[in-house]
């Protein structure tokens, strides 16, 4: 109940509307209710009297009656369903906008397509709980109550027959409410699971493709939509059990009283017209009692709905900004590791003592083998991680006394793995800048090499890519990555081996440029290269999580290990001049180590 509670907390900046659903559901009861009132008096004034005289006057009141019982449901119709858009709109814009402030260690864990579906589905759920359940249950309680209580004052004894089945009824419709609980919340989660299937599917096409394994996913789709497809029969099978179970009390209910009523107007006790009364306003039930099923189960899907969205609205991110947190120092770029460790939440160790300083204006290259630990370090620089032991400072400042805004604007992220967005490659550069000028984009696109490309394409900038860059070839994509970083002239900059996806002739190019712009920059350089790093003013060599050399270019290649077995491999091979110098170290993937 607490989640349908706070559900109901949210129509509370919307009051006015609210309060205007709720009186035009009074206002249907009240006219509705006049309807069988005018009509009895109509019987019996016909019967008594044996005349028509004076029925057009009873006619005309039902007219006007049914009109403004018009007019009142669509106010209720109207206010309420704005009122549910209004709810949704608000709790779908909180959930996107909560989602930004969770951490890498959040999205770890959760599956894209789940949350997809938890934007989507789920707050269409939560939407007809308000519309439906919150709204529509009010209408039937009012009208029921209505009902009752004129059926009470038309013969009281009678009326008591209407309560024999209240029993049956509460009783079903709380072990419904249960029932359907459960079943929609494996609705939903179903959902989730066909979501993620469907965003994989779509966005991993040209691996799909290459290995020929169309018919494989149409399997894994089938048999997850054949999950949602069983959970939400279940659950439509249910509501129409409790549906026919509710008319069948209701007719009964009917049958008896038209019995025992009949008898009575028979026996002289009560009027046609009152019997008349007593049925239409039995008949008024009906409607209550048909959208019962539907009422309860919009309590039920809201609240499986309302569970699920909670859960991520009240996840607190990990990694969040401290009491005054440092919003206006301009960062020099000076970055220390003190005996930093991190080990991932399912006990991986991944960083083991590692220690090292780089000066404003130097540059570290980062050399390893796969799984080294080469990427963690540059994610706990911006705090996408925190260490779990040691501490990681910037100008002698430790990373976490910034505000993270601040932190990353100082930062200059350039990914191996790039990811453009489904818009203009003046905007994808631009990206977070809107208001950039054309020019400056430009600079950092001749930077970047990638300015000539983008003149020979028709529409030059404006060009919008397809999602992911798709329309565009890797080495296009990650030139683009490389001028969008540049563009915020950060102090800092962080190449994560950005030019392994183009050719060595543009490689050399773009790291020329770089080294001209990096000049007064902190840069780091992870790279499985040697030819990215080997200019560096310092270089470090990871393994399992440790560092096992470090140096610059010339030192490393002297020693034993793991830097003069990648010189050997990627330069010696390829330069005839250069001796090949001999290495017993042998390269191994550490695969316990990201």
């Amino acid at each position: 109940m607490n989640v349908l509670i706070r559900l109901a907390k949210r129509t509370a900046p919307y009051k006015g509307r609210l309060l205007l659903a709720y009186l035009s559901i009074i206002g249907v009861t009240v006219f509705g209710l006049m309807i069988p009132k005018i009509i009895g008096t109509a019987i019996d004034a016909v019967i008594t009297s044996g005349s028509a005289k004076g029925l057009w006057l009873l006619a005309g009141g039902i007219i006007l009656a049914n009109l403004f019982r018009g007019l009142m449901a669509y106010g209720q119709t109207y206010f309420g369903e704005s009122l549910g858009q209004q709810v949704a709109y608000d709790l779908r814009n909180e959930f996107y906008t909560h989602l930004q402030t969770l951490n890498f260690d959040f999205h770890d864990k959760h599956q894209t397509g789940n949350l997809m579906s938890r934007a989507t589905s789920d707050i269409e759920g939560i939407r007809m709980f308000v519309q439906g359940g919150m709204i529509r249950s009010f209408f039937c309680i009012s009208l029921i109550l209505g009902v009752m209580i004129l059926i009470v004052l038309l013969d009281w004894k009678l009326s008591l027959y209407c309560l024999v089945f209240v029993p049956f009824i509460i009783w079903r419709g709380s072990i419904f409410i249960l029932a359907q609980r459960k079943k929609w919340f494996l609705v939903q989660v179903a959902m989730g699971h066909m979501t993620t299937i469907l965003q994989e599917n779509l966005s991993g096409q040209k691996v799909v493709k290459a290995f020929g394994a169309e018919e494989f996913e149409e399997k894994r789709f089938l048999n997850r939509t054949g999950e949602v497809a069983e959970h939400a029969y279940e659950a439509a099978a249910l509501q129409a059990n409790n549906a026919g179970m509710m008319t069948f009390f209701y007719m009964a209910s009917t049958a008896l009283i038209l019995w025992v009523g009949g008898t009575e107007v028979v026996d002289g006790n009560m009027t046609a017209g009152e019997l008349a009364q007593f049925i239409l306003y039995l008949g008024m039930l009906a409607m209550p009692v048909r959208i019962a099923a539907w009422v309860t189960n919009s309590f039920s899907r809201g609240l499986s709905a309302g569970t699920r969205i909670f859960e991520i609205l009240d996840s607190d991110p990990s990694i969040f900004n401290h009491d005054n947190a440092d919003s206006t120092t301009k960062i020099k770029g000076e970055i220390k590791f003190e005996n930093v460790s991190f080990y991932h939440e399912s006990g991986k160790d991944i960083l083991h003592n590692i220690d090292f300083r780089i000066k404003p204006g130097e540059t570290l290259g980062i050399i390893g083998p796969p799984g080294s630990g080469k990427t963690s370090i540059i994610n706990l620089i911006p705090r996408f991680y925190e260490p779990t032991n040691g501490y990681v400072t910037i100008d002698n400042i430790s990373v976490d006394k910034f505000e993270l805004i601040n932190l990353r604007k100082n930062i200059g992220l350039i990914h191996q793995d790039v990811f453009l967005f489904t818009d203009s490659i003046r905007e994808n550069i631009a990206y977070g800048n809107p208001n950039i000028s054309i020019e400056e984009i430009e600079k950092v696109a001749k930077i970047a090499q990638i300015h000539e490309f983008v003149m020979s394409l028709p529409l030059k900038y404006d060009t919008v890519v397809g999602e992911r860059g798709s329309t565009l070839s890797g080495g296009q994509r990650q030139r683009i990555s490389i001028a969008r970083a540049l563009l915020i002239d950060p102090p800092i900059l962080i190449i994560d081996d950005a030019t392994s996806s183009v050719d060595t002739i543009t490689e050399k190019y773009i790291q020329a440029q770089l080294e001209n712009i990096s000049q007064d920059k902190t840069t780091i350089i992870i790279a499985h290269r040697i030819s990215s790093v080997q200019n560096a003013d310092n270089i470090i060599v990871l393994n399992n999580g440790l560092i096992e050399q470090r140096g610059n270019h010339t030192e490393l290649i002297q020693q034993e290990g793991i830097y003069k077995d990648l010189y050997n491999l990627q330069i010696a091979e390829n330069q005839a001049d250069q001796p090949l110098i001999q290495n017993n170290v042998s390269l191994k993937e550490d695969t316990n180590h990201a």
